[in-house]
Order: C-alpha cells, then sequence, then structure tokens
C-alpha cells in the first residue's frame, strides 16, 4: 500500500499492527491485546482523518495510485459479462477512451470512460488518461448504438482533461466534445454519469452529460486542474492547495452549486481501500439511478435534461 504525504499517522500505525502480528507469529507471547488498541486507534484516526480532509487532499485521493480505474470497475461489476468495441470508424482506436457493452445485475448497459494506466508503459498506451478526438468520436458512436438497441448508458469519468497537443487540435479537439455535449442532450436513453477520479476540464464535459451524474466522495470536477490554475494565477505551481479550496471541485461543492445529483460514499480511507466493496457501492447506485429513469418516455427524458442544465448558473437576484 502507497500512503500520500497526510496519510503518515495511519502508515505508522499499520506498521506497528503488522509488527506486533509478527511477533505474536514467530513466539509464544500474546499480543492479541495490543493488535486490538493498535486497531482501535487505527480506526479512530481513520475516522477524523478522512472526515476532515481538505479539498487538496480530496484532489491527491483522488490520483491515488491504488485507486480503481474504469476497466477496473467494469471487471468488478460486470466480471466476463463485458463486450469492449473498438474504434471511431474515422481516424483509429483511442485507447485513453475505452466503451463497450456490459451487463449490471439483470441490465446491459453500454460502458463508457476513461482509462489511465498503473506504470510507465501502460500510462504512454492510455495517453495518461487524456482522450484524443477520435477518443470522444468512438464514445459518440457507442452512444448511438446505445440508442439504436436501446440500451441505458453508464460513463465513468476519470481524466486530468483532453489531450491538448497539436494533432489533437489540429484534428478538432473542441468541435469533437462540443458535438458530444450537443449529442448527448437530446439522447433517447436514459444516460448515468459518475466522476470516478479526476473530472476535469472538455475532457470530463465530452461524456459527462447525463440525466443522473454522481460523484465518488474523493473525486473533483472543475474547469480546470488547481495546478494549471496556481500557474495562471500565480505563475506557479506553489498556490496549488489554495486554487483547489477555491475552485469549489469536490463532491460536497459540486452537489451545493447542483452541478451534480448526489455523492456516492467511499469505504473509510478511500476506494482503493477495498476495491471489492467499492464495486459493490458503485454498482447499487447504477441500477437505483436506473430503475428511477426507466419509466420516462423519451419525450420526458429529453425534456428533464435540457431543462436541468439550461437551469444551471441561473441567479435570481
Amino acid at each position: 500500500m502507497e500512503y500520500l504525504d497526510f496519510e503518515k499517522p495511519i502508515q505508522e500505525l499499520e506498521e506497528q499492527y503488522a509488527k506486533a502480528c509478527k511477533i505474536g507469529e514467530d513466539s509464544d507471547v500474546d499480543v492479541s491485546e495490543t493488535c486490538r488498541q493498535i486497531e482501535k486507534k487505527m480506526e479512530s484516526i481513520k475516522k477524523d482523518l478522512y472526515k476532515n480532509l481538505t479539498p487538496w487532499q480530496r484532489v491527491q485521493l483522488s490520483r491515488h495510485p491504488n485507486r480503481p480505474y474504469t476497466l477496473d470497475y467494469i471487471k468488478g461489476i460486470c466480471g466476463e459479462n463485458f463486450i469492449e468495441l473498438h474504434g471511431d470508424r474515422n481516424v483509429s482506436d483511442d485507447k485513453a477512451m475505452v466503451g463497450g457493452v456490459g451487463r449490471i445485475g439483470d441490465q446491459s448497459f453500454m460502458i463508457i470512460g476513461q482509462q489511465k494506466g498503473r506504470n510507465t508503459k501502460e500510462r504512454q498506451y492510455r495517453n495518461f488518461g487524456m482522450a484524443n478526438p477520435e477518443g470522444y468520436r468512438k464514445a459518440l458512436r457507442l452512444m448511438k448504438q446505445a440508442e439504436k438497441f436501446n440500451l441505458p448508458i453508464l460513463t465513468l469519468i476519470d481524466t486530468p482533461g483532453a489531450y491538448p497537443g497539436l494533432e489533437a487540435e489540429e484534428r478538432g479537439q473542441g468541435q469533437a466534445i462540443a458535438q458530444n455535449i450537443m449529442e448527448m442532450s437530446r439522447l433517447k436513453v436514459p444516460v448515468i454519469v459518475v466522476v470516478i477520479g479526476e473530472g476535469a476540464s472538455g475532457g470530463a464535459l465530452g461524456i459527462g452529460l447525463g440525466d443522473k451524474v454522481m460523484m465518488l466522495e474523493n473525486s473533483w470536477y472543475s474547469v480546470i486542474s488547481p495546478e494549471n490554475c496556481s500557474s495562471i494565477l500565480w505563475r506557479s505551481w506553489d498556490h496549488k492547495e489554495e486554487a483547489a479550496s477555491a475552485l469549489k471541485l469536490t463532491a460536497k461543492d459540486a452537489k451545493s452549486l447542483k452541478v451534480i445529483d448526489s455523492i456516492i460514499t467511499e469505504p473509510i480511507g478511500g476506494a482503493h481501500y477495498d476495491k471489492n466493496e467499492m464495486c459493490k457501492i458503485l454498482e447499487k447506485e447504477v441500477l437505483k439511478a436506473y430503475k428511477n429513469l426507466k419509466d420516462f418516455s423519451v419525450e420526458e427524458l429529453i425534456e428533464n435534461r435540457i431543462e436541468k442544465y439550461s437551469n444551471m448558473g441561473v441567479y435570481k437576484g
């Protein structure tokens, strides 16, 4: 297990616990009471620590190297009942954007999401979760296919942003994202969106417009990352913590601003502490959201979706 800077107290206690258990295994000394005391203290510190996280600490948790990614959730929820579909039928198959048909419970979904990598080779292969225009066009192709076969859509957002390279702009990055936003607003099937990690800028919005939008407790959703915001306003990354607070990017902030509909609670310590439990929680929330949407007519779905986003940012003095 890798620990973040603010998790050092937990790391120390877990190391003490492991040493005590090792002593008990290697000798006749009864350390059960010591282990219970350490466990109790560790549980108390975890509750206090993760209950009062700063916005920047939540950003750090959203980027934890052991945090589940899109394909981890697909495997954990769908198991073998997932068929990945490839290509935008125009340029190529963007590896940063994955999608396909999967079964959750008794219901088939078109599942689409950004995928990061665990090691250097995977990160390069997945382009660090930053999709090119063909990635967004692939996502739109799959959404249209879902509409054709009357499948609900589930999108999982986890990206530091759309790829900002020159070649991406030459192939119409902005246009691809704008096209997705327009087309998603009038899809004839239920669209459920979950921010599972980083939800940055247009890269997130390109698959982020839905009837039900949820965020994991330790994810973030913003027009810009704290580091980039700091570099623009202060010409340095040194103010990233201050920027994270000012951006109102946490799930709690997004809920209060009505940018999202609900927050999905994570296991204590974050999704990476208990991936199996996190998959069960996510599956339950997705099926619950679908149950609340499935009986709406096409006209009601589209009307409610458009009204929902039209009301965002409206201020009445």
